[in-house]
Parts: C-alpha cells; structure tokens; sequence
C-alpha cells in the first residue's frame, strides 16, 4: 500500500489480516477503503458485513444487508456462503447466493470419474482441518472410535493449521492412516486420495475457515459427502450426497440443496458422550453474576447475534425481575457495542455479564449456573447447543427455514424437548418468560433433561454410528451397482 495506495485487493488483504487478528475495526477501515474504490468487487460486500457482525456493529448493517440481498436477486457476486448464513433465512436465496460462489470458485475444474472399489473393507477419507481442540473435534471424536474397523478403513486427511494438542493425539489413534496433506494442492490431495482407492470422502469443512472444497470439485472419490462443517447445499454436483435428518432438511426444503441428501433418524448431528464437565464449578460471584436471581445465558459467537435477537433478549430480560443476560464476549469491541445498544434501548447494562473463554471441561461445568438457554436465529447454536444440553441446561429456540436456523431444533427434537422449539418471535419471548416465572415448568423440564441425556438418541453415539455407517454402506451399494444417488432414508 505504500507503493500503492489504490491497489484494491491489497486493502482487501490488510483487512483479512486484522479480521483474523480480531482487529475487526481496523478491518472495518480496510474493507470500507477497498469498496469505495471497487463499489462491485467481488465478494466484498458480504466480507464487510460479516465484519461488522463480528462487533456487533449494528448501525449499518440493515442498510448493507438490503444491498445484499438485492444484488444477490440480480446474480451478482457479493458474499461467500458464511457470510449468509447468520442474517438470511431464505432457503431459495441461500442456494442462490452458494451456487454463485460455488461457480466462480470452480471454474472449469472437472471432477475426475471413478467408480467404487471391491476391496475388503469401505476405504472413509475424513477431510478436515478441525482434527484438534475444535467444536467440530469435539462432536465427532467418539465417532471415529465407534466405527466399526471390520467392515470400515478410516484415512484422515488432515490439512490447516494442525495443532498439535490432546484431541489431535486421541483422534489419531483412531485412524488407520492420519495423512497431512496441508503442503498438497487440491490437484495432488485429489489424485492421493484416488491413488488410495478411497471409496467415500466425507468433507467435514464445506464452506468455512480452511476449507478445500477444491479437492473435491477435481474428485477424491466415487462417492463425496458433505458433513458437519457447513449447515447448507455446498451448490456443486460434485457433492453426491449431504447428511441430515428430517428436522434440518425436511422432505419440502429438498429444492434447497443440490446433493441427495441422507436422513439420518434423529439428529443429524453426533455428539461424544465422553466429554468431561469439571466438577469444580466455581460460585455464581467468581464468574461475575450476581448471588441470586435468574440467569438467561447465551454463549453463541457474537455474529450470531442480530438486532432482532438482541431486542427480543431485552424485553425478555426486563419482564423478568432480577435476571440477568450472560453473554459470551468474542472480543471487547462487540461486548463495548452490545452495552451501547442495550443503554440506547433504555436497558440497565449492569443486567449485562459477559463470559470469556475457558478450557471445554470448565467452560460446561459453567452452563450449570445458568437457568435458561435463549438460542438465536436464523443462525442457531450447534455445537454451543449441544453442549448446554450435556451439561443439563434447556435450550429455547426459534425455529427457522433453513438448515443453519432449524440445527436446535433437530437437537431439542432428539433429546425429547419439542415443547422447547417455537415458530415466532412472540412466542419465542413469552415461553422465556414463562419458564423464568414458573420455576415447576422449568424444574420439570430440567428434571426430564437430566434422565433423557443417556436414554434419547441424541448423545447415544453407537447408535448415530451404526446408523451412519448403514448410510455409508447403501451409498456405496448404489456406487457399485452402477445407480445414480438418490435420497437415502436410514431406519
């Protein structure tokens, strides 16, 4: 920039470098320096709004958004899909906006044929860069251990930063083969994971931080799964199939995906039972809530959060005497803004306490403190929901259209809280209210929490696994037998 102070994609650098920096003012300043130079710069718009979430910073945000649905309507390159997925609900735009992305990035890559293979066991070609202290590690450990290593060869194709931590050290002694591919193009890890006669590759990252779905687009296998990693369509046909389950993607929501998708009978989404919850759990005092009084808790990352949610949340909060809103704080610019919105709302921050990180064993032990779970929307909790259930905290959620904003309710779904998924806003805010007045209401579902945690599907991981791998085996059937991929139902 000093050689060159209008070079647009130089400004667009500086501002991907504070953003993972979590610099996301100075960011601010870059992205909003490269659009004004290059108002129709691809993907840009979105990486500015994203931006912007990540603080809180809500001022815009409603005006920006609107350009970016429009533009999006019109066909024009403006965000990649995680920039989507925390602010629209719109299933048909969605795949829209993905295919867009998803077109641009491929270009004229083709995905090499390949037919499965009769080897002995199923060759699983796990891609991911999370194999370490990761949300997505920590839902699928117990996975990997489950599988059955008579009729299953597991291959982890590991790329990213590839920390080297107790997770990783566990995870590795589940595979077969725990292959670093991070100095590999995509060219090179496609044709190794053919060269191994992988039957199915499974990409646990699809459209998020480190992805490569370009080695999926050249072919890594006869058969490539979507997992885990990205709650939506990947927008290639060279995806065959996405994993799901009736909740996520019922049978009507289909138009929004272009793979097949593979309904699992619960959830979708795995879970590993042997997660610790520390048994030191320190005082309501030592973790900044006040002795007594009701806690609302949510520890969704902070771009989840939208004005709408937020609003909601504070009316909440102030029907209820005495509670508080427990926040988890991503960084201290969005924590400055959320307590500069809740005073222009005429809100007490002081009701306001924010939760930083913690180790994952103490960081469940706290959810123990906290009364009530309030999700957001239309970008639910994931993984943060799963782990308020296994520590026995309800979760209320707002049910939406798309997969990003229905993930909670395919979770309360499995674990035998329905009564805890709600279609609108108002209800959504008088149930809150509701369980915090009624302390019977919310003892008796606390108390069916505490005895579903082990007798209800969601955390029972060898059944999700044998589900799973009679997936694996129908998909491979349909391979071998030279039949195109159809929706697949596992009972």
């Amino acid at each position: 920039l000093i050689l060159n102070s209008n070079n647009t994609d130089a400004w667009i650098c500086r501002g991907n470098i504070y953003s993972e920096m979590k610099e996301f003012q100075r960011a601010h300043l870059a992205y909003e320096k490269a659009l004004k130079m290059s108002p129709e710069k691809e993907f840009l718009l979105g990486a500015l709004i994203q931006n912007d979430l990540q603080m809180c910073d809500w001022d815009s945000v409603k005006q920006k958004t609107k350009i970016l649905f429009e533009g999006l309507e019109e066909g024009k390159r403006l965000a990649v899909p995680y920039n989507l997925i925390s602010i629209l609900d719109d299933r048909r735009l969605i795949k829209k906006s993905i295919e867009i992305y998803a077109q641009a990035l491929q270009g004229n890559i083709q995905r090499v044929p390949q037919k499965s293979h009769l080897n002995k066991k199923i060759r699983l070609g796990y891609f991911s860069a999370d194999f370490h202290n990761h949300p997505t590690s920590f839902l699928i450990a117990e996975l990997f251990e489950y599988h059955s290593k008579e009729e299953f060869e597991l291959i982890g194709f590991v790329f990213g930063r590839n920390i080297a931590d107790e997770m990783r050290a566990r995870l590795e002694k589940s595979f077969d083969q725990f292959i670093d591919i991070n100095n590999m193009t995509d060219v090179e890890a496609a044709k190794l994971s053919r060269d191994m006669q992988i039957d199915i590759a499974i990409d646990l990252k699809g459209f998020t931080k480190e992805g490569r779905p370009k080695i999926f687009m050249h072919g890594a296998a006869p058969i490539q799964i979507s997992y885990l990693g990205f709650p939506g369509t990947m927008g290639l046909e060279c995806f065959d199939y996405v994993i799901a389950d009736p909740i996520v993607i019922p049978e009507s929501s289909r138009d929004g995906f272009i793979e097949k998708i593979i309904y699992l009978p619960n959830s979708y989404q795995v879970n590993d039972r042997s997660r610790l919850i520390s048994m030191a759990i320190k005082s309501r005092e030592e973790l900044g809530l006040p002795p007594k009084g009701f806690v609302f808790c949510c520890f969704n990352n902070n771009y989840k959060i939208t004005p709408v949610v937020f609003d909601g949340w504070l009316r909440v909060v102030n029907a209820v005497e005495d509670s508080v809103l427990w926040l988890y704080e991503d960084n201290p610019i969005a924590r400055k803004n959320i307590i500069r919105y809740a005073k222009l709302r005429g809100f007490d921050a002081r009701r306001l306490i924010f939760a930083g990180r913690m180790e994952p064993a103490e960081h469940l032990a706290r959810y123990k403190l906290a009364d009530l779970f309030l999700d957001t929307a239309p970008c639910n909790a994931h993984t943060t929901a799963s782990d308020a259930l296994w520590a026995g905290l309800p979760v209320l959620t707002l049910i939406g259209e798309s997969f990003g904003a229905r993930v909670a309710a395919s979770l309360l779904t499995a674990v035998g809280l329905t009564e805890m998924i709600v279609d609108t806003q108002l209800d959504y805010e008088m149930l809150a209210v509701e369980l915090a007045t009624s302390p019977k209401k919310l003892h008796e579902i606390k108390s069916r929490l505490e005895k579903n945690l082990l007798t209800r599907p969601l955390f029972d991981t060898p059944q999700f696994t044998r589900h799973l791998e009679s997936a694996y085996k129908q998909v491979y059937k349909r391979n071998v037998n030279n039949l195109a991929p159809d929706h697949i139902y596992v009972i």
